[in-house]
């Protein structure tokens, strides 16, 4: 069954959706994203959106930008990637515009204060629930716990350089896997 193709103003109106409705950046965004590209849409599953999650991660850009561009490239190549990543922005760019030209006379507000105070909260809130959901979609045995482990480990004592410690999972996730392969044949 072919699937129905996508059109460019979908695309962007569903991006620019999320994007309207994202605050704290990409770890927030998690759960808008599986909403509206799962679960409503059903563009992609679940571990689509993990995966593009974590290659999202692990390249240069802004993640909520990454995964809309990755998104919109399969859904309609080129032009979808540019729809998708436009749409995500769209909402940001004018926000920003607005909140800039009011914030420096509000700054000082109580309200104000109290406000963006309220917000920091819950996208912590947001952001654990995130984090909550991609541990228990990620680690799925005790390779993936160990690889955990040692990656926690890795940057709250020994500080280590982020890129490297991507380098290294990714080397670990192959090693593993290939590990794994041989253990399998040789039963």
């Amino acid at each position: 069954m072919e699937e129905k193709k996508i059109s460019l103003f979908s695309l962007f109106i569903s991006f620019a959706s999320i994007g309207v409705v994202t605050f704290g950046g990409g770890y927030a965004m998690l759960p808008f994203l599986e909403r509206e590209l799962c679960e409503t849409k059903k563009w992609i599953n679940n571990e689509e959106l993990l995966d593009y999650y974590a290659l999202g991660q692990c390249t240069p850009g802004i993640i909520a930008i990454n995964i809309a561009t990755y998104i919109g490239y399969k859904k309609r190549g080129m032009k979808g990637s540019i729809a998708s990543s436009i749409g995500i922005i769209f909402p940001s760019v004018v926000i920003i515009i607005l909140i800039s030209s009011l914030f420096i006379n509000f700054q000082n507000n109580e309200y104000v204060i109290s406000a963006i105070s309220g917000i920091k909260v819950v996208v912590c809130a947001l952001i654990t629930h995130s984090i909550l959901k991609l541990v228990k979609k990620s680690i799925v045995d005790k390779s993936t716990f160990f690889l955990f482990l040692i990656a926690l480990i890795s940057l709250f004592i020994f500080n280590i350089n982020i890129f490297l410690l991507i380098v290294l999972a990714i080397i670990s996730g192959l090693v593993i896997q290939q590990l794994k392969r041989v253990y399998k044949n040789d039963k």
